[in-house]
């Protein structure tokens, strides 16, 4: 008598194939459906090394939202601050390269942070895929108007007997001032802090007379007349502030703006981090981020990973070069 296969006989059949399947695709399945037409199936997570609420976070929400429509599925902002952005940036290292863990990522913990942290705590470009670039956002150096200065050369003829803050350890505002301050002969105590917001609240206190800070923290206290500028620190004036010069314009080599981009871990398919940046590009297009960026004060800087690599490896070059002519120590050691 012909036998039927039994119930038991087809589920085994069906777990082995689907167990060859599996293994064809390296014992990825994530991995096999980003690179299929299907990308993106599933919600892709876009991770921030700094807390809700700042510069960083809300680019990433503004980018993410619009994004997301494009994809045609939820982009989360994922908030994982520590360690100047480096604690969400070894954690997307460790992520599959799917495409479907992404990170926002400050050029100064690629350009500045290692020159005042030890090398196994250095974060890398050749650690991740950089996708496409973002924005500017210029830093200004503010003054109380009690301290009576109103330009570098104010503080200059002042001598030494200024307090100034600096937003942290290894950051575009602690690098600016330093630099400046070495070129122009400044001297003072300086008083580091963990953001731009308690520098802001510090200077407004008089309890620092100075600070550098990103214009978008200092803007409405500017307009206000609450804070005096005395100089910004990009390599052009910024249009938020026309009136203000460069600290070149004054004579100074210090070019420093904070850049951002967005990554991904090595490695991801070229398929999925070309459908990635078309979503991104579409973004860019969108009224809605349009406004934010006019609304925050931030230059748009939409170039591609590539460009991201080569000047953000330049600028890494330029600044180590710059504290080692001046003997700066970033590490506060």
């Amino acid at each position: 008598m012909k036998k039927f296969p039994t119930r038991r006989t087809i589920l085994g059949v069906v777990a082995a194939s689907s167990l060859l399947a599996i293994t064809a695709c390296g014992g990825n399945v994530a991995g096999s459906a980003s690179t299929s037409d299907t990308f993106p199936a599933d919600p892709i997570n876009l991770t921030v090394g700094a807390a809700p609420g700042g510069s960083t976070d809300l680019i990433a929400r503004a980018l993410a939202n619009s994004a997301g429509t494009d994809l045609g599925v939820p982009m989360p902002v994922v908030n994982k601050p520590g360690a100047n952005g480096a604690l969400a940036m070894k954690e997307l290292e460790g992520k599959p390269a799917t495409g479907y863990d992404l990170a926002t990522l400050n050029a100064s913990l690629i350009t500045i942070t290692p020159l005042a942290v030890g090398e196994a705590e250095a974060v890398t470009l050749d650690d991740v895929d950089v996708l496409v670039g973002l924005s500017q956002d210029d830093y200004v150096l503010v003054a109380n108007p009690a301290a009576g200065v109103k330009s570098i050369k104010d503080i200059v003829a002042a001598g030494d007997k200024f307090t100034y803050g600096t937003t942290g350890v290894g950051t575009g505002s602690q690098l600016a001032q330093a630099v400046l301050f070495k070129q122009a002969k400044i001297g003072g105590t300086e008083v580091p802090f963990d953001s731009g917001a308690p520098a802001v609240t510090a200077v407004l206190g008089n309890q620092v007379q100075l600070a550098t800070v990103q214009l978008g923290e200092a803007k409405a206290q500017i307009d206000a007349g609450k804070l005096v500028p005395i100089v910004v620190f990009s390599t052009e004036r910024n249009k938020f502030l026309p009136d203000v010069p460069t600290a070149t314009e004054e004579g100074y080599d210090v070019p420093v703006s904070q850049y951002r981009a967005v990554v991904a871990p090595k490695g991801t398919p070229d398929a999925v981090k070309d459908r990635l940046v078309k979503s991104f590009e579409a973004a860019f297009k969108t009224e809605e981020y349009q406004d934010f960026n006019e609304k925050n004060l931030l230059t748009p800087r939409e170039i591609s990973g590539e460009e991201i690599v080569t000047e953000w490896t330049a600028l890494a070059k330029k600044y180590k070069a710059l504290v080692d002519e001046h003997g700066i120590s970033l590490s506060g050691k």
